[in-house]
């Protein structure tokens, strides 16, 4: 990080300067057109699984209550960065105003976070429902369950807030971010004090955070299959390992790509890398989620078959 005190001081710059994909105008259009497809994709394949588990009283159970809410942050997660990348490769533009860049990084983080809570609630639930069936109903209410998505989405939002308030309140000596939206790490780039310690320190407490919580998804998980192992019948065997890989894929995925886009050493950092990360964590999930949890779920695939039927006799 640059921090000479010679620089010039863009504390009170109205706008940042985000990275371009290329400065070839018929690129700029093919990678919006491109970004268009992955985001109505996202959109349309998570609010079917919204719409699916809203509809059919069979999946009004405590998995497919927590499932819906990561349909909804799923949606909310893409929409954060790739509108306002579309925005700018359509209008061959690379700014992002100062107050955007701060609403990018609180909802991100308030999504990145309510996320991962809510992934590891559906860890707990499967835990519950494998390893301890005869008191499932007794924990797993529906008071419960709310009360617990709930503590999930404001976790998020206190992650946002947290995250917002270390990341601006640095001194900035640029305002050209390497990255396609406001990403801390490299926002940390432009500090000109030591202040960007202090959101150094925030990040390092929320990976700690996101840590705990996947070692706890992981014992979860081994003690899930240990009783799976158990269950004399293959079917069984199979059904209960059908609604805990697609979960355990997803985890991985977000908390390996956030590991390398947050805590990456700066030796190892490139565009080209800084990108590649980004796009897995901020725009795969929220993209491949209705896949994983569609293809492998039966009920949910039930459920959507439904939903076409009704919109087949509606039309």
């Amino acid at each position: 990080m640059n921090l000479g005190s010679k620089m010039p001081n863009f504390t009170s710059t109205s706008e940042f300067l985000l990275l371009e994909f290329s400065d070839i105008r018929e690129v700029q259009i093919l990678y919006s057109f491109i970004f268009l497809i992955v985001y109505l994709t996202a959109v349309t394949g998570n609010l079917l699984i919204i719409l699916a588990v809203a509809l059919d009283h069979h999946l009004h159970t405590p998995m497919y209550f927590f499932l819906m809410n990561l349909a909804i942050l799923d949606i909310g997660l893409i929409s954060v960065t790739l509108p306002k990348t579309m925005a700018n490769s359509l209008m061959n533009s690379r700014s992002v105003s100062y107050l955007g860049c701060v609403a990018q990084i609180f909802f991100l983080f308030l999504f990145l976070g309510a996320d991962f809570a809510i992934l590891t609630l559906m860890a707990h639930d499967r835990y519950v429902a494998i390893c301890n069936p005869l008191q499932y109903e007794i924990i797993m209410h529906r008071g419960s369950c709310i009360q617990m998505a709930a503590s999930a989405w404001i976790a998020g939002i206190l992650d946002g807030m947290l995250q917002t308030g270390g990341t601006f309140a640095i001194t900035f000596c640029s305002n050209m971010i390497d990255q396609f939206f406001c990403e801390i790490p490299q926002i940390l780039k432009l500090a000109c004090s030591d202040m960007y310690l202090v959101e150094v320190g925030i990040l390092l407490f929320a990976c700690f955070i996101g840590l705990g919580c996947f070692i706890f998804i992981i014992v979860s998980y081994v003690q899930i299959f240990v009783a799976v192992l158990k269950i004399p019948s293959v079917h069984g065997q199979k059904k209960a390992i059908s609604t805990c890989l697609p979960h355990l894929t997803v985890v991985s995925l977000l908390m390996f790509s956030g590991i390398f886009s947050y805590l990456r050493p700066h030796s190892y950092s490139s565009s080209d890398l800084n990108v590649l990360f980004a796009i897995i964590y901020a725009v795969v999930p929220p993209l491949l989620n209705p896949f994983i949890y569609s293809m492998r779920n039966k009920e949910i695939k039930t459920a959507l078959l439904k939903l076409f039927d009704l919109c087949n006799i509606l039309k």
